[in-house]
């Protein structure tokens, strides 16, 4: 699939199989998320790839109460794969919004389907979500949580495109 035609037909899913994806496919998106572009090429975010099924849980029910929910904000995606970044860089917002594009794109090319669920900063301000990060040696105190990139199988077809808006461009020539 070409870039152009990836970027147009990629779609948001919200109903899983629970079927495992594979880690090859995982470690492809992974390595997409590295190469998205970051201020000054500080590459102040990284990724957290959870595909636990019972961190999954944790995560997912972090993520519900922040809602005041029971419901599975994840949709049963077995996967999320969680970007944070560096809160000392001023730009670590945009250039973590930047790794989840690539990773919700690179899902698309492999044949995978996917969603950005909010709330990432959220989880891991919460006592078990800086539990979680300090596991893995990481310092909740020094990264924002910007998305969580829930990955799997679509369960029946993907949603169709809503048609553009008519004034989403603007021309100065």
């Amino acid at each position: 699939m070409d870039t152009l035609e990836c970027l147009k037909t990629r779609r948001s899913v919200r109903v899983y199989k629970p079927d495992a994806v594979p880690a090859e496919l995982i470690d492809k998106m992974l390595e997409a998320g590295t190469f998205a572009p970051t201020g000054m090429g500080r590459q102040s975010p990284i990724i957290v790839a959870i595909t636990n099924k019972e961190v999954r849980d944790q995560l997912s029910k972090l993520n519900a109460g922040v809602m005041g929910s029971d419901d599975d904000p994840f949709y049963g995606a077995p996967a999320v794969l969680v970007v944070l970044a560096r809160k000392d860089v001023p730009t670590h917002v945009y250039d973590g919004s930047l790794v989840m594009g690539n990773l919700l794109n690179a899902a698309h090319e492999l044949g995978l389907a996917s969603c950005w669920i909010h709330r990432a900063k959220e989880e891991f301000e919460t006592d078990e979500g800086r539990a979680i990060l300090a596991g893995l040696g990481i310092d909740a105190d020094e990264y924002e949580g910007i998305g969580n990139c829930i990955v799997g199988y679509a369960e029946g077809a993907e949603p169709e495109a809503k048609p553009r808006k008519e004034d989403y461009i603007f021309r100065i020539a």
